[in-house]
């Protein structure tokens, strides 16, 4: 995204090793767009299955999946949602703590959702991960894990955006 001011992501996790970035345009308000995102379900139709293969519960909803799993809320702003978490992924259960907190051998992760205002009055919805490792040792695991789990990953990020347009569709 060109010429956009700095999101509260940037204040957590400026530099990463990877990072995953995927947006809908949607007719409505940046808060109506962001409170839509953070409530949709977070295991719509396949995604369901995908996060039940993690071992990870697929009731309730995006913010609720994302605190389930570990992740604090990191900033609730206007137009911006950030959570983390710090963990070893490719292990079975993730082992996750405190973003701030990131033992050795780890990674720091943070997701967010953002809604900008366009000039058209439409907002771009964005939703975007990022990664950092704390050393070489979990650069290297990462790395591994993402070549697998990296195409899941954007595929739940885009049916969770597909679930966020059909809800603000359906409210009118």
């Amino acid at each position: 995204m060109e010429n956009r001011l700095m999101a509260a992501i940037d204040r957590f996790l400026p530099e990463w090793d990877v990072n995953e970035m995927h947006e809908i345009v949607v007719e409505a308000a940046p808060g109506e767009a962001l409170a839509a995102a953070l409530a949709a379900p977070a295991a719509p139709d396949v995604v369901r299955a995908l996060l039940r293969l993690r071992g990870l519960g697929a009731a309730g909803s995006i913010e609720d999946l994302m605190l389930g799993m570990g992740f604090a809320l990191l900033a609730r702003e206007p137009g911006e949602v950030v959570f983390g978490a710090s963990g070893k992924p490719w292990l079975p259960r993730g082992a996750t703590s405190s973003f701030d907190a990131a033992p050795a051998g780890s990674v720091r992760m943070v997701a967010n959702f953002l809604a900008e205002q366009l000039p058209d009055g439409r907002t771009r919805l964005l939703t975007e991960t990022r990664v950092a490792a704390v050393d070489e040792n979990a650069r290297r695991a990462f790395r591994r894990y993402w070549r697998v789990i990296g195409p899941f990953s954007a595929f739940i990020r885009r049916r969770w955006l597909a679930s966020v347009r059909r809800s603000l569709l359906a409210r009118t």
